[in-house]
């Protein structure tokens, strides 16, 4: 199994929770919250992330990451995209100087 795949098979497991019932499902829970309380969630895994890191413990940064990147699926979910857009943009931005990728953004 791809890392990617694993991706889109998450992707695919916090989608189908949307419509389960909130009470017995963590996902579908902070999906029917909406997003502040998913952004409150995504700023609680970041703050944990970083301070493992600057515990200094790399197995608990692995753990808390985990969680991170979880939470930030169900924020894609929240948007109605996935991880497929989001590794679609890294793909684009490859091989390109940050500084110029930057400069060549424009508002949405």
């Amino acid at each position: 199994m791809t890392h990617s795949t694993l991706l889109d098979r998450l992707a695919a497991t916090i989608d189908a929770r949307r419509h389960a019932d909130p009470a017995a499902s963590y996902v579908a829970s902070l999906l029917h919250a909406g997003e502040d309380k998913i952004l409150r969630k995504l700023l609680e895994e970041a703050t944990e992330v970083l301070l493992a890191s600057k515990g200094g413990n790399s197995h608990q940064v692995v753990r808390e990451m985990a969680d991170l990147w979880f939470h930030c699926l169900v924020l894609l979910a929240h948007h109605r995209t996935g991880p497929s857009d989001v590794l679609e943009e890294l793909l684009r931005r490859e091989g390109v100087s940050g500084v110029d990728e930057k400069a060549s953004r424009t508002t949405e």
